[in-house]
C-alpha cells in the first residue's frame, strides 16, 4: 500500500492546486446557502483560476513529467481525437440516471449581453490551466501513487488495472455528469499509459474543455460550466 502522503514530498506539489480548486469549488456551496446569488459568486472564479495558476507556477520546478519530450504527429492525432471524443460523450451522456445533482453553472451574461471579459476568462481557465492541474493530480500522481509511493519512478505502462479503475471512478465522481467523467478519466487515463507522455493527456483534456467552452458561448447553455 501507498505510504502517507505527508511523507512524500513530491506528491504536495501536483496536489496542491488541485485541492485549491476544489476549496473554491465547497467555499462557493456555502456562500450559496448563505444566500449569495449566482451572479454575486461569478467573482470568484477569477480567484480561483488565479489561486490554482500560482500554485502551479510555486511547484513548477517540480513537474518533471511536464518537460517537452515531444509528439510525433500520431500521437497529435491521437490525443485531439480523443478530446473530441470525450466532448462528443459529454454532451450527449446528460440524461437522468448519467448525471449526480444539478449544475449552477457559470452564466457570464447580464441585462447588458454576455461580460466577455469574464466569458473569455472562463473559457481560458477551462482550456488552458484545468487540464495541466487535473492532469497533474489524477493521471502523473494519483494514477501512479497507488501502485507505487515512489510514483516519479513508476513508468506509466506498468499502472495496474486497480489504479486505473479507482482514477476512473474518482474522476467520474467529482464531475456532475458522472457517467462521461469516468469514460473520460478512462481516455486520458489509457493515452497517458500508451504514450508514457503526459501531455498527451493534457492535450486531449484541452481540446474537450476547450471545444466544450465554443460550444457553451455558441449555443448560451451555461449550466455545462
Amino acid at each position: 500500500m501507498p505510504t502517507l502522503i505527508s511523507t512524500n514530498s513530491a506528491a504536495w506539489p501536483r496536489i496542491l492546486p488541485f485541492a485549491i480548486y476544489m476549496a473554491f469549488i465547497v467555499v462557493a456551496d456555502l456562500l450559496g446557502r448563505l444566500g449569495l446569488t449566482a451572479d454575486e459568486l461569478l467573482w470568484l472564479y477569477p480567484l480561483k483560476i488565479g489561486a490554482v495558476v500560482l500554485a502551479l507556477c510555486w511547484g513548477r520546478r517540480h513537474y518533471t513529467e511536464l518537460h517537452w519530450q515531444g509528439m510525433d504527429g500520431r500521437w497529435w492525432l491521437l490525443s485531439i481525437g480523443a478530446g473530441l471524443l470525450v466532448l462528443v460523450l459529454w454532451l450527449n451522456l446528460d440524461t437522468g440516471w448519467m448525471v449526480v445533482g444539478t449544475s449552477a453553472g457559470f452564466d457570464p451574461s447580464g441585462q447588458n449581453g454576455v461580460n466577455w471579459p469574464l466569458a473569455l476568462l472562463r473559457a481560458a481557465g477551462a482550456a488552458l490551466v484545468v487540464p495541466v492541474m487535473e492532469e497533474l493530480f489524477w493521471r502523473s500522481f494519483l494514477l501512479r501513487w497507488l501502485v507505487d509511493p515512489r510514483f516519479l519512478a513508476l513508468a506509466p505502462a506498468a499502472v495496474t488495472l486497480r489504479a486505473f479503475a479507482i482514477t476512473a471512478v474518482l474522476f467520474g465522481i467529482e464531475h456532475n455528469l458522472w457517467l462521461a467523467g469516468m469514460l473520460a478519466g478512462v481516455v486520458y487515463a489509457g493515452l497517458y499509459m500508451r504514450s508514457q507522455n503526459l501531455w498527451t493527456a493534457i492535450v486531449a483534456h484541452a481540446v474537450t474543455n476547450g471545444g466544450l467552452s465554443v460550444w457553451i458561448l455558441a449555443t448560451k447553455n451555461w449550466t455545462y460550466w
